[in-house]
């Protein structure tokens, strides 16, 4: 397993995505994978996070956006130096693939939106012979 870190604007992103083989069905085009994503803010200001939005790129180049606010029902305050962790989920109808994407944040103490990137990380299953990215 692969990590996937960046970091944008002191906000440091790690994402860690695991192909599910209980919940994939190959044989009907579904494949799934969940993703372990850490946010960490580096910053010395106190940041909220107040909308995603992701770009999932299948390995045929079909992309699929998907937007909207927070994560997992959540708009996380992370002060300086902390951590925020959450776990998602995503599916393909082809055995790879990449997720990327982007957060907005709220800087509490300038009151400033910024955006912080989400590294490109790959979606592979054991169905795709080679990495097509």
């Amino acid at each position: 397993m692969i990590e996937y870190t960046l970091t944008t604007n002191f906000v440091e992103v790690t994402v860690l995505p695991i192909y599910i083989e209980e919940q994939s069905i190959p044989y009907e085009n579904c494949y799934v994978w969940m993703y372990n994503v850490k946010i960490k803010n580096k910053s010395q200001s106190t940041i909220q996070l107040l909308s995603r939005h992701w770009q999932i790129i299948d390995y045929k180049g079909k992309v699929n956006e998907i937007a909207g606010v927070g994560v997992i029902g959540e708009q996380p305050v992370i002060k300086s130096g902390e951590v925020f962790k959450y776990t998602s989920g995503t599916y393909l109808n082809v055995p790879s693939g990449i997720m990327q994407g982007k957060y907005e944040f709220l800087n509490e103490e300038s009151i400033k939106v910024f955006e912080v990137m989400i590294p490109p990380f790959s979606l592979d299953s054991p169905y795709i012979k080679t990495r097509p990215h």
